[in-house]
């Protein structure tokens, strides 16, 4: 590889050398210092890729002198080749691309060569999440039954994915019913920082991917800089080919203030997602900055990451703080790892500090978060806002809105549930659903939701009979602190029992209806809801007979589902 920039160094930590291409080299030509975050880690993955064929000087260059007001869109841009540290998939988008090794290894084979040499060249993570559906719903066993059921289905599936997994190396699958792709990132897969060898040196540098999930950005909450692809781009990538892109614009985002009380993450993101959608983001970087991020924790961070595909960005991203550096503790990783991860982001300028000055920007956007309020999002694009104090309203005129477009007629009709009749008519929540890798991890809404439900179950209030609840986890350790705090118990009260741990509802994995009410929706030709705890609520996703969705933070969706016991 090339040096042109005398970038090449050493960093030790605790002993350990690493070799590093430092940044701080190209400072007295180039201010490298007033770059995003997120432009230091491309202009680190350029230095250190540096040959001459798919990254030249030129290439380094025009990223380290880099002009924020240029849009490639008008101008052409300038097309660099970015290699992530590692490839992310789930089930779903990711099993042909181990089809595809199996299939190579059988051509090499047929060739008289050696098939153990087909290999992913880049670290490749397969973890089962998408296959989950709920069938059972609404008592203790449900997770059993959806289980038994999930294993039933996928079994050839599976069957392959573990001989993969122990025939490939650089390749891991994480198994079903572990938790949401997304969350199991960011409590087990990233590094923050890599350390590995190549050609026989230890070098340390960013964590970068690529996954074959939209949400794959909600790792940029940790300060991995990563976004989600095709199946072809991330199989390229896992064969150690460079993902061709034109340098970005980057969106700066301050946050200052703090949330005030009653309203949460899910507030703030669906409030950041309506200014971006209104700002134009598409094709475009966006990076937080501000005071504002000393009052998020990583998990509220993850929250707002989680959703730039839903504001329309290639990824949302944080930069490393000493937030970082807690939620790396907290998750278990080394005290190795984490010293390295402090070192280097401060030895490459990619530490944020109080009073460091701010980087140059393409635009920015800002946003005092004592503004934010408690909101849905809906009733079928998530950066339509609703102000819940204005919901009701604003639902009757989306309604009405939506019947007169498409000259629709209903009337109420009878579901017979239990024994007993009950009449639905438009606007009757059929579905509620705490689920999808955006919520269902950050311990403040979680918990959040179980509170409602304990002071929902010591008033007497329970789950209308023709609404089917759920709660599926974004990993197994939610499970476990609502058990500690002892309210996993008041949400089976309420009728949101562990249905699973995997994306869910938000995929249209929600399962059928109860039959009576299948039966009711299509004798009224009724519009009915869905709330959930999602990131996208595009009619016919979450379920082909519900009509109208609306995303909303757990414990909303815990709270517009309890009623007076009649």
């Amino acid at each position: 590889m090339s040096n042109s920039f005398s970038a090449r160094g050493s960093l030790n930590v605790a002993g350990r050398n690493y070799e590093v291409f430092r940044l701080p080299a190209l400072e007295t030509e180039f201010k490298v210092s007033r770059l995003p975050f997120s432009m230091k880690v491309l202009l680190e993955n350029l230095l250190r890729f540096e040959d001459d064929k798919t990254v030249s000087a030129d290439d380094i260059r025009a990223l380290a002198s880099w002009n924020p007001q240029e849009d490639p869109n008008v101008t052409g841009g300038r097309e660099i080749a970015f290699r992530p540290a590692r490839v992310l998939m789930q089930d779903f988008t990711g099993v042909p691309a181990v089809v595809d090794l199996a299939a190579m290894r059988d051509a090499m084979k047929a060739l008289g060569g050696d098939p153990n040499k087909i290999n992913p060249l880049q670290p490749a993570e397969l973890v089962i999440d998408h296959s989950v559906q709920i069938d059972a719903f609404g008592q203790k066993d449900a997770i059993d039954v959806n289980a038994k059921l999930e294993y039933q289905r996928n079994q050839e599936r599976y069957a392959f994915l573990k001989w993969g997994q122990k025939g490939f190396s650089n390749f891991k699958v994480v198994p079903p019913d572990t938790g949401i792709v997304h969350q199991v990132n960011l409590e087990y897969l990233a590094r923050t920082v890599f350390a590995q060898e190549n050609n026989g040196v230890l070098q340390a540098y960013p964590d970068t991917l690529v996954g074959t999930d939209s949400h794959t950005t909600m790792v940029n909450g940790l300060g991995v800089l990563g976004w989600g692809v095709g199946g072809i781009e991330a199989e390229a990538a896992m064969l150690g080919q460079p993902v061709s892109m034109l340098i970005p614009q980057v969106v700066g985002f301050k946050l200052t203030g703090k949330l005030p009380e009653g309203a949460t993450a899910t507030d703030l993101v669906l409030m950041v997602v309506e200014r971006l959608r209104k700002h134009g983001v598409v094709g475009k970087f966006v990076e937080f900055f501000g005071d504002g991020l000393d009052h998020l924790s990583l998990a509220d961070r993850a929250t707002l990451a989680n959703m730039a595909p839903e504001y329309g960005a290639t990824c949302g991203i944080f930069p490393i703080d000493a937030e970082t550096l807690n939620y790396l503790r907290l998750s278990g990783r080394p005290d190795d790892q984490v010293a390295l991860v402090e070192a280097y982001a401060k030895e490459q300028g990619m530490y944020r500090m109080q009073g460091q000055p701010e980087a140059v920007y393409s635009s920015r956007v800002e946003l005092d978060m004592s503004t934010v309020e408690p909101s849905l999002a809906g009733p079928k694009r998530p950066q339509d806002r609703v102000p819940l104090k204005k919901s009701k309203p604003m639902f009757n005129d989306a309604l009405a809105a939506m019947k007169k477009e498409r000259d629709l007629t209903s009337k109420p009709a009878v579901a017979n549930i239990g024994g007993r009749a009950h009449e639905l008519s438009d606007g009757a929540v059929v579905i509620a659903s705490i689920t999808s890798c955006t919520n269902t991890s950050n311990p403040s809404v979680m918990l959040g939701a179980g509170l409602v439900a304990k002071k929902a179950a010591a008033l007497g209030l329970k789950v209308k009979p023709w609404v089917k609840t759920s709660l599926a986890p974004g990993s197994q350790v939610v499970t476990e602190y609502l058990k500690q705090a002892g309210l996993l118990g008041d949400l089976e009260t309420l009728g949101f029992h562990v249905v699973g741990y995997g994306c869910a509802t938000c995929i249209g994995n929600s399962g059928p209806l109860p039959e009576p009410v299948s039966k009711a929706i299509a004798e009224g030709n009724l519009s009915t809801c869905s709330v959930l705890s999602g990131n996208r609520n595009f009619e016919g996703r979450v379920h082909a007979e519900v009509r109208m969705n609306y995303l909303a933070s757990p414990p909303l969706v815990a709270t517009a589902r309890a009623t007076r016991s009649s």
